[in-house]
Order: C-alpha cells, then structure tokens, then sequence
C-alpha cells in the first residue's frame, strides 16, 4: 500500500498530534488495555509522512478507498435527509417554547435555522461505525449542534467577526439584539451538557463521562476558544502556516474531532477506534475550515448563505492568502485522502456514511 505524503509546508502541527488525544480523555486503566504497537505505527507513519518527497494526492469521484479497496453503493442523499430529519425533530424537541419567551426563541431561532447538521450527522455516524444503536447518540448530536450553534452566534457578535447573515438570515444579535445573543448562546452551552446527562440512555455511565469530557474540552480555553483568541488577534498580522493550522485545528477542527469521538464513545468503541476516528475527525475537521476558506473567495454570498468575501475584507489570515487558492485546493484533496485511509480498518458497510461525509465536506459548494 502506498504511503499517502502530504507536502511539507501545510501539516506540521496536525501531524504531529494526530495521536495526542489518547492519553487526554482516556483513564490509565483504559490506556493499558490498549495496544501501544498501533500508536507507535501511526506516529511512525506521521514522521514518515512529513519527510517524504511530494506527491499529489487526487480523490476519485467514485467512493474508493486509496488502497483500491471499494465501498459498496450508497444513497448518500437518502442518509443525510434521513438523519437531518432525525436530528431536526430531536432539536426541536430540546429547546420547547416557553417562559422567558424572548430567550427561547432566539435559542430556537438560530438552532434550528437549518444548515448542513454535518456534525450531529457525524457523531451517529460513527456511533453506527463501531456497532451502536443511532439512538445511543442522539442525544450526544444535539448538544454538539447546540455548542455549534453558540459558537455560531458568539461569532457573529459585533466584537468578535461582526457578521450580518448567518444561513441565510439575520445573524441573532441583529434579530433580537446583542444582549439576547450572548443570552441566548450561553444558554445553549449550558443546555447541551445537561441534555446528554438527563437524556442519554442505555449507554454505562463512564461513558457518558467520557463523552463529556471530550465536548467539554473540545470546546474550552484548550479548543475552540484557543483558536477563536488566536484568529482575532491575528487579524492584520503576519501569520505563519503554522500558525494559521493551529487556529484552525481549534478553532473549526476539535468541535468536529468531539463530534465524531463523541458518536463512537457512545456507540461502544474501545480505545484504540475512538483514537482511529480521531484521527478520521482531525483531518476532516481542518479540512472543513480548508473548503471554508476556499469558498469565501470563490462565491457570493447568496451561494453561501452568509457574507461572503469577508475573510479579505478584515485581512485574515486564510490559506488561499497564504498558500494561492490552487496549493489550498491540492491541501483539501490531501487531507481528504488521509482521512478516508483512516476507514481502512473498519468495516466498508459501516464506514460508508463516514467516508461519503467526507467528500462531501471536500466537495460542497456552500
């Protein structure tokens, strides 16, 4: 099998910690029961990677792994309108209409507005990817849309990116104003861990902890905040590549990383497939923010549903602006070929979803 290389100016820092997570959420006892021959292989690979001479990576159209072995067929429209529709109905059923009127329905208001649900619809994913019940997950995808969606809000707060649209409508604070906004994201954040802890059933304690902890961390001063801090005040700055992977890696990358660890830990994995799906999670996660940055130059804001050209406009730091929007292209199509070789060692019928989520995160135009 052909080691799949990735150039050597775009993926130090995601290299590098491809594996890191093992000895953050999992306890010793579980640490033990692992393997340590699979970890020292993949950071042995990762170095491999980074030294080796470059090589274009293209992703076929058709759902094949790098390696020539094949998924079987997939009605991928069908699995993400059945999924949204699941997930849809449980948000909606999370956040009831109540009082104080006003603070439920800002919340309502940006949770279900729509959008893609591509990280609930990852964590079912990969609770199915590893043997478990959909509905083990549920409500594990729900507080991930609802941390997604504070972030969301919080972001496009005046102090932060100060953005009007948001999936086609008025960004929150703009419809209920700045102080419901803020309310109401803190609210979400709040609601999401305590709708896993009441709502999960059927799935042992610990890891329902576990899971926990990811979310927790994945979106604190050690994920999604770091790389939210470190993107404002890098604007007008000269920014390394380095620099500008680590922001994403936080910032876009850890929320969909938990997403997928979430959905697996819930779904019954053992240690080292929640460290395969990390690893999965990590490059789609940055490539995520990739075809983000990519898009933004490349379409209007109708197309995208937010404002589009906003990035050049506040003179951020992006990866068509640092690398040219061909090398930020050939980077999507890298990273979206390690990730699908994460799929290798799990079971094709299973890992479909996962490995079509991918493309179309690679490949989506909004």
């Amino acid at each position: 099998m052909a080691l799949l290389t990735f150039t050597n100016y775009q993926n130090v820092f995601l290299l590098k910690n491809l594996n890191q997570g093992f000895n953050t959420v999992w306890p010793e006892k579980a640490r033990k029961n692992v393997s340590q021959q699979h970890f020292h292989y993949s950071k042995s690979q990762a170095i491999q990677v980074m030294n080796a001479s470059i090589e274009s990576v293209t992703i076929p159209d058709s759902p094949s792994k790098p390696n020539g072995l094949v998924f079987p067929s997939f009605d991928f429209d069908d699995y993400m309108a059945t999924k949204a529709t699941l997930i849809n109905k449980a948000l909606d059923e999370s956040v009831p209409m109540q009082h104080p009127v006003k603070i439920h329905e800002a919340m309502r208001y940006s949770l279900l507005a729509g959008g893609k649900r591509v990280r609930p619809i990852l964590c079912l994913s990969a609770c199915e990817l590893v043997g478990g019940d959909v509905a083990l997950a549920i409500p594990m995808a729900c507080a991930v849309e609802m941390v997604h969606t504070m972030s969301l809000i919080h972001d496009d707060l005046p102090c932060m990116d100060d953005d009007d649209l948001r999936r086609g409508k008025p960004t929150n604070h703009k419809a209920f104003g700045e102080d419901t906004a803020v309310l109401a994201g803190d609210a979400l954040l709040s609601l999401a861990f305590e709708h896993v802890a009441v709502k999960t059933t059927n799935v042992a304690a610990h890891r329902v902890v576990r899971a926990i902890a990811e979310l927790g961390s994945a979106v604190g001063s050690e994920g999604l905040v770091a790389g939210q801090v470190e993107d404002l005040s890098s604007e007008g700055k000269q920014v390394s590549l380095d620099e500008l992977e680590y922001i994403h890696v936080h910032k876009t990358a850890k929320l969909l990383e938990a997403a997928v660890v979430c959905g697996a830990i819930m779904g019954g994995a053992n240690g080292i497939d929640v460290e395969r799906v990390r690893s999965y999670a990590r490059c789609i996660g940055l490539l995520f923010q990739v075809v983000d940055d990519i898009l933004d130059v490349t379409k209007t804001s109708q197309e995208l549903g937010k404002t589009a050209g906003k990035d050049l406009a506040t003179d951020k730091a992006t990866y068509p602006k640092l690398m040219g929007l061909d090398k930020a292209k050939e980077f999507a199509d890298e990273l979206l070929g390690k990730a699908i070789e994460e799929l290798n060692h799990f079971n094709p019928n299973k890992a479909g979803p996962l490995n079509h989520l991918a493309k179309y995160i690679a490949y989506r135009q909004n």
